[in-house]
Order: structure tokens, then C-alpha cells, then sequence
């Protein structure tokens, strides 16, 4: 009996189907994204050679990625990468993946830097690196700025410095341990931060991608979510330039209170930036 032709089209019609039956969102596009990552090209690729014949290693392979995502593993760890701001980086359990919302917050940093009351040498401190790709980001953009970029993981920390290196920014970032402010360093013109927002009681009801493998510490704004805006808010008058902005990324319906906080601890200039879906995502504060 002959055996069994296992094309490319064929494969991608049965994980789609198989994805669709375990509830995936976007069933055919992941099952794209896994194969043509596995065979070393692009989509197009893919369509390119829908006739061809896997291989028998390369079925094997990619029946392993298949059970990995059925398990709801994110495909992105999967993968070992995720694209943000158009670059790479190597993403692990021991970060959270980078999200496209976040690059609003890379948007409002390069536009505030521009301005040209900020002195100079440009010093920007990034909260929470993870993976480091906000601190990237702004270093292949900003060729001239000194980045300081602090994580309370060590883990988060070694993957982030192979993420600058990996780009050719490595001797212009400071990676720093420890929680929240890095202590001994002279003020900065922009601070910046994706902390943790979410409440603790809804960390439980997210997605299995997140909840089951994304590290939740990162997540975890304590039991109203806003713990850590409140800590950056009271640390960070001492570590800003007057005329130095704050920049907040936030979660959905937290701009009120986020506004309440800054504005306790004595910040005026106040305001709310929206992602492209109409959420007040990034807020940002200028010390007067």
C-alpha cells in the first residue's frame, strides 16, 4: 500500500481543522505561522509550495508544535520569538510577550524626545524591561540617548541583554536588577513603564496562554491592579529632570484612576493617549 502524501496544503487544512475544533481564534493563520517557522520561510512560501511533500522528521516536528499549541502553549514561546516595533526578539517563560499596545508607549517616548527643552545627554529609564524590547526599541531609534533598564528577574534580565546584543545595543543600555528605581543613578529626562495592571482576583480568568504560561508576577497589579502606578508615581519625582515626563502604559477603564494617583503625588500636566482601538492606553505626566 502506498503510503499516505502528506503535502503542504494538506497539513495546513488538517491543523486548521484541528485548531478550529480546540476553540483556537485565528486556527489558520497559527497553523501558517508554525509550519512555514518550521520549513525556514515565509507565508508565501507556503503557498508557493503547497504541493511539496514534509519529510517524515518534518511532520514528526511539526506534530510537536501541534500538541505544544493545543496545550494552549502562546506560539510566540513556541517559536522562541516575537516581532515588536518591527524587530525580533527571543521571547521564554521567564517574560511576558511583548504586545503591539505597548508600542504606543515607544511612540509617545520617541515624540516627547524630540522635544528640545529635554538636556542632554537624553537619559531614559525603562520599569520592567522583560525581554527588553521597549529599551531596544528606543536605542535603535535614539542613537545618541543612555538607557537604563531595570527587572526584579534575573532571568528576564540575561534574556533581554542577549536581546540588545542581538541588535547591536548592547554597550548602550544598563541593565539593572532590582525593583523598580535603579538606585545611584543621576536623573532622567523620560521614565517609562509597562508595570503589572492586572487585579490579582482576575488573573485567574485570563486566557489559558496567559495564565498557564506567562509569568504572572508580571501581570499582577495587586487586589485593585493599581499598586505598582502608585509606587512609580511616588518614586519617580526624585529620579525626574523638571520638565522630565512619566510615561504609563494602563489597562482598560484604569485612566481615571491612574489620573487620581498622579495627580495625589503632586503631577499637573496630565494626559491620555489612546490606542487604535479607542483605549486610553498610555498616560503621560510632565514634572513641572
Amino acid at each position: 500500500m502506498a503510503q499516505e502524501r502528506w503535502t503542504v496544503l494538506k497539513v495546513l487544512k488538517w491543523t486548521t481543522e484541528h485548531f478550529q475544533e480546540k476553540g483556537m481564534e485565528n486556527p489558520r493563520l497559527e497553523a501558517e505561522v508554525l509550519l512555514a517557522h518550521l520549513l525556514g520561510v515565509d507565508r508565501v512560501g507556503l503557498y508557493l509550495n503547497y504541493d511539496k511533500p514534509l519529510k517524515e522528521e518534518e511532520r514528526k516536528a511539526y506534530r510537536e508544535m501541534i500538541q505544544r499549541r493545543t496545550a494552549r502553549e502562546p506560539v510566540a514561546y513556541i517559536l522562541g520569538y516575537k516581532e515588536f516595533w518591527s524587530l525580533r526578539f527571543k521571547v521564554g517563560p521567564e517574560c511576558l510577550i511583548p504586545r503591539p499596545e505597548t508600542e504606543h508607549l515607544v511612540e509617545e517616548t520617541l515624540r516627547l524626545a524630540a522635544q528640545e527643552h529635554l538636556s542632554l545627554p537624553l537619559r531614559i529609564l525603562e520599569i520592567g524591561t522583560g525581554c527588553g524590547a521597549m529599551a531596544v526599541a528606543l536605542a535603535k531609534e535614539l542613537k545618541e540617548a543612555h538607557i537604563v533598564a531595570t527587572d526584579i528577574s534575573p532571568h528576564a534580565l540575561s534574556l533581554a541583554k542577549e536581546n540588545a546584543q542581538a541588535h547591536g545595543v548592547g554597550e548602550r543600555i544598563k541593565f539593572v536588577q532590582g525593583d523598580l528605581f535603579p538606585p545611584g543613578e543621576a536623573p532622567f529626562c523620560l521614565i517609562i513603564s509597562n508595570p503589572p495592571y492586572i487585579i490579582t482576583e482576575d488573573l485567574f480568568q485570563l486566557a489559558p496562554e496567559v495564565k498557564d504560561y506567562e509569568p504572572l508576577d508580571a501581570l499582577d497589579g495587586g487586589g485593585n491592579g493599581l499598586r505598582f502606578f502608585r509606587e512609580i508615581a511616588q518614586g519617580s519625582s526624585g529620579y525626574l529632570i523638571k520638565g522630565g515626563w512619566l510615561l504609563l502604559e494602563m489597562g482598560e477603564g484604569q485612566a481615571p484612576k491612574v489620573t487620581n494617583i498622579l495627580e495625589e503625588v503632586g503631577f499637573t500636566h496630565i494626559e491620555l493617549v489612546p490606542d487604535y482601538a479607542g483605549v486610553k492606553r498610555v498616560i503621560r505626566t510632565q514634572r513641572e
